[in-house]
Order: structure tokens, then sequence, then C-alpha cells
């Protein structure tokens, strides 16, 4: 069994750490995040000037628009992650440390 646990390490982390690490990992959560908080923003925004469109209908759009971003910032990381995993991987293979012991 592995020594290291996912349960340690988020005891051990700091909140800019955990946010950091987020980050460098999948960087297209955080801006399908960002999307979402600025489609619902623009949404309250525009609350006010919606015209004659019930609030249920522009609820429904907003919320559509905000799904959107988000689904599309992670199929847009998705697709990168396969491209560099599959399309540009380097064809030489490289040594395991673990098997190296």
């Amino acid at each position: 069994m592995s020594s290291k646990s996912y349960f340690e390490d988020s005891r051990d982390e700091s909140q800019g750490s955990k946010l950091s690490r987020k980050v460098k990992d999948s960087p297209f959560m955080i801006i399908g995040l960002a999307g979402f908080a600025a489609a619902g923003l623009i949404g309250a925004y525009k609350y006010k000037n919606r015209g004659t469109m019930s609030t249920s209908v522009f609820l429904m759009q907003l919320r559509v628009a905000a799904q959107g971003t988000v689904v599309g910032a992670l199929t847009i990381g998705l697709a990168y992650s396969m491209a560099n995993e599959y399309l540009f991987k380097d064809k030489t293979p490289k040594e395991n440390p673990k098997l190296s012991n």
C-alpha cells in the first residue's frame, strides 16, 4: 500500500498552496470557474435591463450561459491534455525510477 495519503496532504497544506497546486494540475478548471463567476456577475448586472423578458426565462438563459462556459473550458482542457499525451508525446521511452531500484 502506498505511504502517500490524500488526507494527510490536505491537512498539511495551506489554502494558498492548495489553490496553487490546483492551478498547476488543472488550469482549465480555474478558467471555467472564473467564466462561471463572470457569467453570474454579468447576468446580475443585466438583470435590471432585461426589458419585457420574464425573470424565469432570464435566469434559464443565464444558467445555460454559465454552464456553457464551464463545460467549454473543461472540454478545451481535456482536448489539450489528450493532445499533449497522445499526439505530441515524446517517442523515446523514459526510464521508470521505480523500476531502477
